[in-house]
């Protein structure tokens, strides 16, 4: 059988889900390099910790639902020399207190006063999944203070693709139903769940990497990761894509999707996907894409050869980069 449209819907699964159940702080990456030789302070704010290593260029980044900041430790490790990277892991996750509210919202504006407070000009903002949502959510509406931006493996309207909803608001009874079934599972359930990695087993190709993201998952607020789950389902920031002046490297992957679907006899194919990518940013004015071909959703531990020269390249000349929209040919 062949999916079409429905391909869609399995792509914002395995973006949300991998994330979701499936990361929080554990133990560090097994294949990771130490990026902690320059680190000069932790700091925290009531939506987030952060690790600040390196020297140059401020960067800031931020990891996905319910994970650590190690997400990030291999990219630290690559740009450090060259960058003063920024590493937030957000309220509820990774060991960090919950704080009451909305997450999603609260991290987009306290970043805005940590970057006001630590006087950081235009930082670069890089985002994974969920944070790759918050990351497109701070540069449009702070768009004064934010520079070149990164989006890894995320989409402005995630319910759109995996609910097939036009509207935010034809997606909230199926966001109810979901918040409804994680609050009915027993935590004997939802550890079980975690520890089975049937949502995250297609999102890294390591086995090894696959056994941290299960005890990332087992260390996460569980509250949080419903509300945030909710939150990140709920939101739907396509129009205010037009209002990101920051040039956006979007990055894009398929293989975890495309071998997720062929074990449950379904294809999808590369040109669908991007084409889903394509639509949901059409309304971003200063945009480069690529579509990674090996890796699974963590792009930066499944293939991070290949994710560094696309992020050095941008970051080397991101307003010529960004002039290239990148959908043809990739």
């Amino acid at each position: 059988m062949t999916a079409k449209i429905s391909s869609s819907s399995k792509l914002a699964l395995a973006l949300i889900l991998s994330v979701t159940l499936s990361q929080a702080f554990a133990q560090p990456n097994k294949n990771a390099k130490p990026a902690d030789t320059q680190t000069r302070k932790t700091e925290s704010t009531p939506s987030f910790a952060v690790k600040v290593s390196g020297h140059g260029t401020p960067l800031v980044l931020v990891p996905g639902l319910s994970s650590s900041g190690d997400t990030w430790t291999t990219t630290v490790a690559h740009l450090q020399d060259r960058y003063t990277c920024h590493v937030l892991t957000l309220a509820g996750f990774a060991g960090q207190p919950p704080i009451h509210g909305p997450l999603l919202s609260t991290v987009s504006d306290d970043l805005a006063s940590y970057i006001q407070q630590h006087h950081l000009e235009k930082p670069v903002i890089i985002g994974h999944s969920l944070g790759g949502t918050i990351a497109l959510d701070f540069a449009a509406h702070h768009s004064a203070l934010a520079g070149p931006v990164v989006i890894v493996d995320s989409l402005p309207f995630m319910a759109g693709a995996w609910f097939q909803v036009k509207t935010a608001d034809e997606a909230k009874p199926m966001i109810e139903q979901m918040r409804a079934y994680m609050g009915s599972q027993s935590k004997e359930q939802y550890e079980q769940f975690v520890r089975s990695g049937a949502a995250t087993k297609y999102m890294v190709a390591s086995p090894a990497d696959l056994e941290v993201i299960k005890q990332w998952g087992l260390a996460s607020d569980r509250e949080t990761v419903t509300n945030a789950m909710a939150e990140l389902l709920g939101r739907d920031l396509r129009s205010d894509l037009a209002q990101i002046a920051s040039p956006v490297l979007v990055v894009g992957t398929w293989a975890g999707l495309r071998d997720q679907m062929e074990q449950n006899g379904m294809k999808i194919t590369r040109e669908a996907v991007t084409e889903t990518f394509q639509n949901q940013f059409a309304n971003l004015p200063r945009l480069h894409f690529v579509m990674a071909d090996k890796a699974r959703h963590f792009v930066m531990w499944d293939d991070p050869q290949w994710f560094f020269q696309q992020l050095d390249g941008f970051l080397a000349h991101p307003v010529t980069t960004a002039q290239n929209r990148g959908f043809k040919g990739n």
